[in-house]
Order: C-alpha cells, then sequence, then structure tokens
C-alpha cells in the first residue's frame, strides 16, 4: 500500500470531515504524505497543515480546480501551489463566484421534477456554502429516498439529461494550469478514468486530446491511482503517462465514510514503469 494520498476532500467543500478530522484519519490509516485539495477553495489547508505536524505528517498544500473542456467538465489538482498567491485565489474566488446560481437552477430543475425543497436542503449539507455543488444536492436526494447512496445519485439525477443536470462554465484548462504554475505548483489531470460524453466514457481519441493539450499548457501529471480506477484502468493510465510525458499520481479523492470508493490510506502501489509525480519536488528539495 502507498503511503501517499494526494486528492481528498474536507468539509471546506463537499467532504464529510473537516480538515483535521481528514488529517486524524489519514494517519490512523499510514498515509505519510498528504495532499488536501478541496474543489476552488483554499480555506483548510492551514488547520490542515497544523493537524498534520501533530500527526508527523507531511502536508501538501493542494486545491481541484473545476475545468470546462469543449463540452466536459474535467478537474485539475494542483499540488504544491502557495495558498497565498494572488493571481490564484482570484481565479478560484471567480470560479466561486458562478456556484451560487448553479445551485439555484439545478433546485429549479428538480422542482421541475416533483422534488420540492432542494436548494434549502442541499445548503443544509454545505458547510462552505461557497462551494455548494452536486455531491450536497446528492445528500438531499439519499436523504429524501430518491437514492441508496451518494454514488447512486448520479444514475438518475444531476448528469446530462436527467433531473438537476446544469449545464455550467468553469475556468478554461489554460487559465487553471496557469493559476497552478503561477504558484510554484504542479498541475495533475484528476481521475481520468470518470470522464464522460453523455452516458459513455470519454473516447479513447477524444481523451487522448485532453492530454496532448495539457501537457502542451504545461500539465505534468496524471492520477493513475484513483479511488474511481479499475485495476485494468491503472495499467491503461500508466500507458498513457508514458506515452505524454507525464509523472504519475495517486489519490483516494476521499469525501468521507461510505461515500467514498476508497478509503484514505487504502491505496495500491502505482504500477512499476510509473514515474511517480512526488520526483517533480523530490529533485528539486535536494
Amino acid at each position: 500500500m502507498l503511503d501517499y494520498d494526494l486528492h481528498c476532500h474536507s468539509t471546506v467543500s463537499d467532504g464529510l470531515l473537516s480538515p483535521t478530522d481528514l488529517v486524524a484519519r489519514a494517519a490512523e490509516r499510514g498515509v505519510k504524505i498528504l495532499a488536501l485539495t478541496d474543489h476552488d477553495d483554499l480555506g483548510g489547508l492551514t488547520e490542515a497543515a497544523q493537524a498534520a505536524a501533530r500527526h508527523e505528517m507531511q502536508l501538501i498544500n493542494g486545491v481541484e480546480i473545476s475545468v470546462s473542456w469543449r463540452s466536459h467538465t474535467v478537474h485539475i489538482v494542483g499540488l504544491h501551489i502557495n495558498p497565498a498567491d494572488a493571481a490564484l485565489q482570484a481565479g478560484l474566488q471567480s470560479i466561486r463566484a458562478g456556484r451560487g446560481t448553479r445551485a439555484e437552477l439545478m433546485a429549479d430543475s428538480l422542482a421541475r421534477a416533483g422534488i420540492g425543497g432542494a436548494l434549502e436542503g442541499a445548503y443544509r449539507y454545505a458547510t462552505n456554502p461557497g462551494i455548494i455543488g452536486r455531491t450536497h444536492f446528492a445528500r438531499f436526494l439519499v436523504e429524501r429516498g430518491h437514492a441508496k447512496d451518494v454514488r447512486s445519485v448520479f444514475k438518475n439525477y444531476l448528469v446530462k439529461g436527467k433531473p438537476g443536470y446544469v449545464a455550467h462554465q468553469w475556468a478554461t484548462l489554460a487559465d487553471a494550469i496557469q493559476w497552478i504554475q503561477g504558484s510554484g505548483g504542479i498541475a495533475v489531470l484528476a481521475h481520468p478514468g470518470r470522464y464522460t460524453a453523455g452516458r459513455k466514457p470519454m473516447g479513447r481519441t477524444t481523451l487522448r486530446e485532453l492530454l496532448a493539450e495539457f501537457a502542451e499548457l504545461g500539465g505534468r501529471g496524471i492520477e493513475v491511482v484513483s479511488g474511481s480506477h479499475t485495476p485494468p484502468q491503472y495499467a491503461e493510465f500508466a500507458r498513457y503517462a508514458t506515452e505524454f510525458g507525464l509523472l504519475s499520481s495517486c489519490g483516494s479523492d476521499f469525501h468521507g465514510p461510505g461515500e467514498s470508493y476508497r478509503d484514505l490510506g487504502r491505496l495500491p502501489d502505482l504500477p512499476l514503469e510509473c514515474k511517480p509525480i512526488w520526483q517533480a519536488w523530490e529533485t528539486t528539495q535536494h
């Protein structure tokens, strides 16, 4: 098992645990190097760093940036960012500003499908109202009995062609990578196996075009081992890493007990041929 986990979420975005509790859970499960990568917000990093110091764990400052690429929403993780960087802060603020409007439209869509009270219900689950998102609506829908768990929600709601879905323009791929790089960070394409075209996985041609553009713009890594990837996908994305000259990252994408594909500290090793993402910062530290 890897002692790195470079993708997880706290209550500052759509996780269930506070930064302090998240770090404690990671420490209990043997994680030595943890990146907190909340969606479009840096507000949990100071608390997480203080908790990590108590547990003698290395905390890497991170973020997960929402990006619109062609007709797809993709996510770019920034590792070793500088949270004080003004351009990064301004960029993330611009993304957060649109979330409230989208939430209202999502609630309207659900209301038209006969599900009322969704906006208030979703906000009850949002510890940080500025990062209201689909996961908060999903928890409300589970509460109301429309699905058995959060993952099941996305089969019938909140996705393209289903009630609660609202198209939204996030950051551009170029901007996200520029904000990360400008703050001294490393840009990583998150969970590439999760991207879809409608209900089907993103086609290989489109994924290659995304990877080519990502690398050309300065992206450095790809999540090969992700909580939502299968073992065959580990091998598939290891091949893409080699093909596009990218370093390989790993992360559980942990949101909370009972909601995540994998728990913290439960990631298998990267495939042998991978060049780990941590080579990028270990090289600069020596």
